[in-house]
């Protein structure tokens, strides 16, 4: 049992130091052997990142705060949070997805730390989408669903992991490996109950739209890079985000 647990915890601190920017303890360098098996507490990294951020927004509603400011606290919580990984991500398969007409160029643009005019648009809408979203949800204080979404659109990474190949012999993605398909449908079940523990019925929708959107990635990296790649898992945590947040709108939040 004691193994059990020691394995458990070391699984999320190493799903915590591939994902956020948090001040951890450092690591045994043999625990890094796993960081593919760690891919079903990728959902739990979402709360450790959103709880706080949560925290901040409801704060900022005391204070008497529009739920606009505290909806940009909240963002801004994650980003710092993260590191800005998973917008970085974005950023660059926008600018590699639609900037090349091979893979070969793609997959050049995408490694290049400059950003283009489809990375900075992709950034504008995403980030407008989920702002938006997010003050329309904390001005109905539905807390639950906003946990809920960090929690549902970080179980489709491990899915797109084991699913797709590496696009490229190289970058974080590869370094990580791929998961087992057994770690990936962990991933999901573990998102799924504790997204319908905190919001109700209402997660089932959002985690539908959630998949939808990371399928949805998975074919066009599929198609495009015949893989995927660390900036393809980012851009479909985000875009899962955007599927999520707007599903539990449509569906008055939590319920």
């Amino acid at each position: 049992m004691s193994d059990i647990l020691a394995g458990t915890w070391r699984d999320i601190a190493l799903a915590l130091v591939l994902l956020t920017r948090l001040p951890l303890p450092r690591l045994p360098e043999a625990a890094f052997a796993r960081q593919a098996q760690a891919g079903w507490a990728f959902p739990l990294v979402g709360i450790a990142v959103a709880a706080p951020a949560c925290a901040l927004g409801a704060f900022a509603i005391h204070l008497g705060l529009p739920p606009a400011v505290a909806a940009g606290l909240v963002l801004a919580a994650q980003v710092m949070l993260t590191g800005a990984m998973h917008e970085d991500g974005l950023a660059d398969s926008a600018d590699g997805l639609w900037g090349g007409m091979t893979r070969a160029r793609r997959l050049e643009i995408m490694k290049d730390s400059r950003i283009g005019s489809y990375g900075v648009l992709a950034l504008i809408l995403c980030t407008g989408l989920r702002w938006a979203a997010l003050a329309a949800l904390i001005e109905t204080q539905a807390w639950g669903a906003v946990l809920a979404t960090a929690l549902l659109s970080r179980a489709g990474m491990p899915a797109l992991m084991a699913a797709l190949p590496h696009a490229r012999a190289g970058g974080l993605s590869h370094a990580v490996g791929r998961p087992g398909r057994g770690t990936a449908l962990s991933a999901a079940a573990l998102a799924l109950v504790l997204a319908l523990l905190l919001s109700g019925s209402a997660a089932v929708a959002a985690a539908f739209w959630a998949g939808l959107a990371v399928l949805g990635m998975g074919a066009l990296a599929r198609a495009k890079l015949g893989g995927q790649t660390g900036d393809i898992l980012g851009a479909s945590q985000q875009l899962a985000e955007i599927a999520a947040l707007l599903a539990f709108l449509s569906l008055g939040g939590a319920s």
